[in-house]
């Protein structure tokens, strides 16, 4: 018997493939990660206390850099993208 509807990707339960995005908040000033946030399911790299070593930690698992972006005076926004 077939039960096409089984391999529907936009039922409930099934795998998630396809982007992923991770935002990596730093103080550039001291070189600190002030906040980390990804996608549900992204896959992640412990954050160190330093941003440039945890940019390159992401980088280092596959993820691209697709921005940059000042926040304030003091804080600047990564985006990381994961396909």
């Amino acid at each position: 018997m077939n039960f096409p509807w089984i391999m529907n990707r936009t039922q409930i339960g099934t795998a998630w493939f396809g982007t992923h995005i991770v935002l990596i908040r730093c103080n550039y000033i001291t070189n600190q990660v002030v906040a980390v946030t990804k996608s549900d399911h992204a896959p992640s790299e412990p954050t160190a206390n330093s941003c440039a070593e945890t940019l390159s930690r992401y980088l280092s698992i596959g993820y691209t850099l697709i921005g940059a972006y000042p926040l304030d005076n003091e804080q600047i926004q990564y985006v990381l993208q994961y396909r």
